[in-house]
């Protein structure tokens, strides 16, 4: 019986002798698999939204993306006012987002004390939970029409001579569709830049405070210098989700199909185009033209991922060589 189970584990020891630990063996499998079904996921992805789009794609061609036209009884479709919309409304809402999301980082990690800080992070990360069809009706029913009563007419008396301000107020528009996706990213973008914060090393913040820095020096010398390439990197996630959100976006935009110089006229972004149409297209070169819209979408968030990447490798690099 000894003999029988010193054989038994006799491979298992071998293994042992070399270096070889049975354990990492299987992690180190389940990790490459993990990794390489992930890949093959978002290859069959993109391949399927590809192949559905090819009508489309071979009938207008390229360009489509430039094309502003959208009209399924003549079949003659176009995404630039849906590009227009995707990417002004996701740039207004990272402008404002971004500073809000650091503030309340910083005061989280720096300002505030321990009792305060836990559950006012508790609550700010809850807002992440929020379902995002919740967000959007809370949008028309609350948030809409305070902006049409209330931001709007105040926009449009203090900055009237703008294009951007003029024109009637609405409770749904490219205005309010930006405003919500601001309170949709900012939880993202503020739980991130408050985890890099905490990872500062505390002696190196200690140190500009000895040299005769005061509090706001040693922040924005030490903590924002350390943490840059995170930060970066969180605000162009917190764009990522911008650009694909749709629900939310669909309930509080107008729909509007064409490019218009004020903020207060409808508008509709690639996703919320996709999310209200597919369904109800009326011919297949509608919905490959939907696909196609699609297609775009994958595009613009696969250049903001790369860029995310290569602003944090410049970065590291600018931190390398000092």
């Amino acid at each position: 019986m000894m003999s029988s189970t010193y054989e038994h584990g006799a491979p298992e020891n071998d293994l042992r002798r070399h270096g070889i630990r049975l354990g990492d063996i299987v992690f180190k499998g389940i990790a490459i698999i993990a990794s390489l079904a992930a890949t093959a996921l978002l290859g069959l992805i993109a391949y399927k939204v590809l192949e559905l789009a090819r009508p489309a794609i071979e009938d207008f061609g390229v360009g489509f993306v430039w094309t502003d036209a959208w009209d399924p009884v003549k079949g003659t479709f176009g995404a630039l006012a849906f590009v227009y919309g995707t990417v002004i409304t996701s740039l207004i809402a990272l402008v404002l987002a971004t500073p809000v999301s650091i503030a309340i980082a910083l005061f989280l990690t720096e300002i505030a004390p321990r009792r305060l800080a836990a559950p006012i992070a508790t609550m700010v990360e809850l807002l992440a939970a929020i379902p995002s069809v919740v967000l959007g009706l809370w949008g028309i029913l609350v948030f809409g029409p305070w902006v049409k009563d209330h931001l709007e007419p105040w926009l449009q008396s203090m900055f009237g001579f703008l294009p951007i301000f003029s024109g009637d107020s609405a409770s749904a528009g490219l205005l309010p569709a930006a405003l919500v996706l601001t309170i949709m990213i900012i939880p993202i973008t503020s739980a991130i830049c408050r985890e890099l914060f905490l990872r500062v090393p505390q002696e190196l913040v200690d140190g500009s405070l000895a040299l005769g820095s005061t509090r706001w020096e040693a922040i924005r010398g030490v903590a924002l210098a350390y943490a840059a390439p995170g930060i970066a990197a969180a605000v162009l996630l917190g764009l990522g989700r911008a650009f694909g959100e749709a629900i939310a976006v669909a309930q509080v935009s107008g729909g509007g199909t064409g490019i218009n110089s004020s903020w207060f006229e409808p508008v509709s972004t690639l996703g919320s185009k996709i999310a209200l149409e597919y369904q109800g297209a009326a011919s297949a070169i509608q919905a490959s033209s939907i696909l196609y819209l699609a297609a775009i979408l994958m595009v613009i968030s696969l250049l903001t991922n790369v860029a995310a990447q290569f602003i944090v490798l410049r970065f590291e690099r600018a931190r390398r060589a000092v």
